[in-house]
């Protein structure tokens, strides 16, 4: 929601910090694939350790590099439909991972799978209408967009190692799958605003 509705202005910023990694000579896809390594160590750390607190830090700076592969494209003029379609392919192995490998650790595997579909039907209710209409990736400020998500998920794994023994990782899990479901359910009645006006027309 916040990055659709301010994504003009967020990506000022992001725009400052990519232009630092395009002066030293990454790429776009380069930077994407540096978030999916860093989000594999995370998740490896996470296994082994089973520390929720470092876990989230170490999430929320790999899932940086989401944001500044798009903006390493944008100012170094490199933007192509492969490196924004393999952007969007690895955010989805990211958040499945993320989850998977939460359920492993936690054994809340119920929660997991309600929130893990939850945001995978979110992008697909989207890039669905892509399919057959042709769409503004910016039109869709929607309740939790994958920004809120990470945001949400991050924070959630970090008070958890602050806070143990309170269930606070598995509340946060299931609000987060209410909520994905709930904008998944959002973009499907604005899929279906956009194909019935495109019919009238």
């Amino acid at each position: 929601m916040l990055d659709g509705m301010f994504k003009s202005k967020i990506n000022i910023f992001w725009n400052s910090l990519g232009s630092i990694l395009a002066k030293s000579g990454m790429t776009p896809n380069m930077v994407t694939l540096a978030g999916l390594i860093l989000t594999i160590f995370s998740c490896i750390y996470f296994l082994l350790f089973k520390n929720s607190f470092w876990f989230g830090i170490f999430l929320a700076i790999s899932f940086i590099f989401d944001y500044l592969d798009g903006a390493v494209a944008r100012v170094a003029n490199l933007s192509t439909k492969f490196g924004s379609y393999l952007d969007a392919v690895i955010d989805r192995y990211q958040e499945v991972m993320v989850y998977f490998t939460i359920g492993i650790v936690t054994d809340f595997w119920i929660y997991v799978f309600i929130t893990v579909t939850g945001s995978l039907l979110i992008s697909y209710n989207k890039a669905r209408v892509a399919i057959d209409i042709p769409i503004s990736n910016n039109n869709w400020p929607d309740l939790l967009e994958r920004t809120e998500r990470l945001t949400i998920l991050c924070a959630a794994l970090i008070l958890d190692g602050i806070f143990q023994g309170n269930n606070l990782l598995l509340y946060m899990i299931l609000l987060l799958g209410i909520l994905a479901h709930l904008t998944a359910i959002q973009r499907f009645f604005r899929a279906k605003k956009i194909f019935m006006k495109r019919e009238a027309q």
